[in-house]
Order: structure tokens, then C-alpha cells, then sequence
């Protein structure tokens, strides 16, 4: 049987084959220091954990929960929101819960795009922005991301035709994987472009409270403030540690949400009833947890990056994430797959190539800040010892 054409997007991608490195180290006992992937290793608070133990013994959370079920959650949502931003949404028409982010950027498109129509998209970027976009057969624009315009892209210099096809114009700020925060100035200027063309604004929002040396990371709905342009995605993944019970939600236009609920009905239910009372203890309850959370992987930036440089290879100091965005030493320079393949080879350190985030991020490669501190101490120094060591041996002679 012959497959589906749009499989060939998603093939050999270089995940995979960091996923065959990593697999094959491990098959000869080294242990693996796994840095690659943005899963943190931080405990869920006690007051979430408590309000999902509760709902196990609860026989009436067994059964499937469709959009009225979720009606709790989104209010907790709405109060959320306007006790974080001071704007008032509507829980029943401009809300709606996801399993997680992620699965609302992949399967927006498939609700706002026609087939070849053109989704404008970072360069480098998160991956599942243009999965979604390739399964809904539109066409990517990729926007690049240079750090001297500060991982900003360059919105005037999209050519008109391409303007004129453009139905989505997806950005994620602060920016996985480099970093970087948008100021509300550049939001402005998104927002009026948008709404100039007719294009949808799409903001991926995971990394709302991983910020370290900004007041604040803005919305666009500071901008866009009756949601006329936007949809805004967030998670509880990064703020929670609640990457694995799978809760998200959008905030945005209304006729977009309907749209987007419209798709999840034939894909999906929502999740059990006890994770949606988990989240709602997370919204509303004592947000000294994210705080903690927060000071935590701002102290393990500053050991790794104090590290890193200790030893030989300075890297700017991330602003917000938790993630290192680093230029590859010359002799990597075209190859951060390959480097990150010799790296998990010698050391047994797992990163994410650069090359994995588009052809803008070629040159660099991402580590997730997803060890305690004396563990990345350690491992920055063997990186960093391991990165001088193929600066001083020519590209033949790689290890």
C-alpha cells in the first residue's frame, strides 16, 4: 500500500537520528546526561497533585469529557487571565482547553488554511508549527531569526505576493530555541501588520513565566485587546511541571476558537476529568510554585552558562526559557547534528542540534536546563573541554 504523500514531511527528521545516537550509547551502559528534549524534571506542586488524587477515587470523573465538562476549567481560565493581564474573556466563546499547546498549534491550521496558501513561520522555530501547517497542505514562509536583530523577524521585508497568500503568521515569544524575548513594541507592530493583510496572528505562549531579566513577557492581547486578530496558546507544561498530564488552552477570536473546536471534535475528547481539577488548582491556587520554579532554572542558567564559559566556550546569557542557545565552535559550524552525535558519543551529554529548529538554526545547538545544578556544572565543563578539543583537530579527524 502506498502511504500518504504528506508523510514525507515529517521523515528523517534529525531528532530521529539524536534518538538512534542516544539509543546506542546507552546500549553500551554509559549513562546518558539527556539534555535535549525541554522536559523538566521539577515536582508538581502538592495542592495540584492533591486535587488530582482526590478525583481518582471520584467515580463521576471516569467518564468522557466533552466541551460543556470543561466549563470549570475555562472560567478558572478567564479569572486567570484577567487577574493576569486585566482583560476580561468569555470562558464559553473565547476559550478552549487543548492537550497542551502543542496540539493546538499543529491542528489550527487544518481549521483556518486552504491547500498551498502560505503560514508565515520562525526560522529557526518549534517544530510542530510547521507539522501543522504541512498537514493542512499549506506552504511555509520561513521567517529568519539573526541574534544581531535580536531573534526578531524582519515582517517588512515578506514580499507582497507572499503577504497576499498568507492566511497565518505563527510566532512564540519567549522563543524556543533561542531565547528571546518580544518586547510589546514589536507586538504592535505584528498586530497592525495582521490586521493590515488579513492574516491571522498565531502566539505560542508556553514559556509565560520563564522569564529571567524582563519585568514580564507581554501577550498580544495587550495589543490586540478585543481579540480581533489573534489566538494565543499556553501551556501548564513549563509554568507547572505538568508536561506529561497534557493541559493547555487558547485565548483568542472567537469564530477562530469555534473553528478549532469544531476540528478537536473529530480528533479528540478533552482529558480526565482529574487532570481538568488539577489545572484549576493550579490557576487559581498559591503561584509560589511557579515562582520557585522560575528562580530554579534561572540559578541552573547562570551555573551552566558560568560553566560553559569557565571553560573555554562563552555563550550569551539566556533571557528567558529553559534552554542555552549556543554558536557551534568553527569546525561545527554546518553540522550540529554531527556535533551533537560526537558529543553524546564521547561524553554520554545529549543535546538538540541547532538544525532540527529549521535551517536557521544551523551553527547552534540548544541544551535543556533539565539536571540540577552540580549535573550541569559537570556537564558544561565536559562539553565545553570536548568542544576544545575539535577546535584544536581538523574536520577529517573529528571524533
Amino acid at each position: 500500500m502506498k502511504l500518504a504523500d504528506r508523510l514525507r514531511y515529517f521523515q528523517g527528521n534529525v531528532f530521529d537520528a539524536m534518538d538512534r545516537a542516544k539509543a546506542a550509547v546507552a546500549a553500551t551502559g554509559q549513562p546518558i546526561v539527556d539534555l535535549s528534549l525541554g522536559s523538566a524534571d521539577l515536582p508538581v506542586a502538592d495542592h495540584i497533585l492533591a486535587a488530582i488524587e482526590a478525583s481518582v477515587r471520584d467515580a463521576s470523573t471516569y467518564g468522557y469529557q466533552l466541551f460543556a465538562s470543561t466549563a470549570a476549567f475555562r472560567q478558572a481560565v478567564a479569572t486567570w487571565f484577567e487577574r493576569r493581564f486585566g482583560l476580561r474573556v468569555d470562558p464559553e466563546r473565547e476559550v478552549l482547553t487543548l492537550i497542551g499547546s502543542q496540539e493546538g498549534t499543529a491542528h489550527l491550521p487544518l481549521a483556518v488554511m486552504n491547500p498551498q496558501e502560505y503560514a508565515l513561520v520562525l526560522d529557526p522555530g518549534y517544530p510542530s508549527h510547521a507539522g501543522g501547517v504541512y498537514l493542512a497542505g499549506g506552504q511555509l514562509y520561513p521567517l529568519r531569526l539573526r541574534a544581531e536583530n535580536h531573534f526578531l523577524p524582519d515582517l517588512a521585508a515578506i514580499p507582497l505576493p507572499v503577504r497576499e497568500q498568507a492566511k497565518l503568521l505563527i510566532l512564540s515569544y519567549p522563543h524556543n530555541p533561542t531565547t528571546a524575548v518580544a518586547p510589546l513594541d514589536f507586538f504592535k507592530t505584528a498586530v497592525e501588520f495582521c490586521d493590515r493583510h488579513g492574516i491571522l496572528l498565531v502566539h505560542d505562549f508556553p514559556y509565560i513565566d520563564l522569564v529571567f531579566d524582563a519585568e514580564r513577557a507581554p501577550s498580544i492581547f495587550e495589543v490586540d485587546r478585543d481579540r480581533q486578530v489573534g489566538i494565543e496558546f499556553y501551556s501548564l507544561s513549563k509554568s507547572y511541571n505538568m508536561g506529561g498530564f497534557r493541559i493547555g488552552f487558547a485565548i483568542g477570536r472567537a469564530d477562530i476558537i469555534a473553528a478549532l473546536r469544531q476540528i478537536k471534535s473529530v480528533i479528540d475528547f478533552n482529558q480526565y476529568a482529574g487532570i481538568l481539577r488539577g489545572a484549576i488548582a493550579a490557576l487559581t491556587g498559591d503561584q509560589t510554585c511557579v515562582q520557585q520554579t522560575r528562580q530554579i532554572f534561572r540559578q541552573r542558567r547562570d551555573t551552566f552558562v558560568q560553566a560553559l564559559g569557565d571553560h573555554g566556550w562563552p555563550v550569551p546569557l539566556p533571557p528567558a526559557t529553559m534552554y542555552v542557545w549556543a554558536q557551534l565552535p568553527e569546525p561545527w559550524h554546518g553540522d550540529s547534528l554531527g556535533f551533537c552525535q560526537a558529543l553524546v558519543k564521547a561524553t554520554g551529554i545529549a543535546a538538540a542540534p541547532g538544525s532540527g529548529f529549521g535551517e536557521g538554526g544551523e551553527g547552534y545547538v540548544r541544551f535543556a536546563l533539565v539536571r540540577d545544578r552540580p549535573c550541569l556544572e559537570v556537564a558544561a565543563a565536559q562539553i565545553a573541554e570536548f568542544s576544545q578539543t575539535v577546535v584544536q583537530v581538523s574536520g577529517a579527524n573529528r571524533p
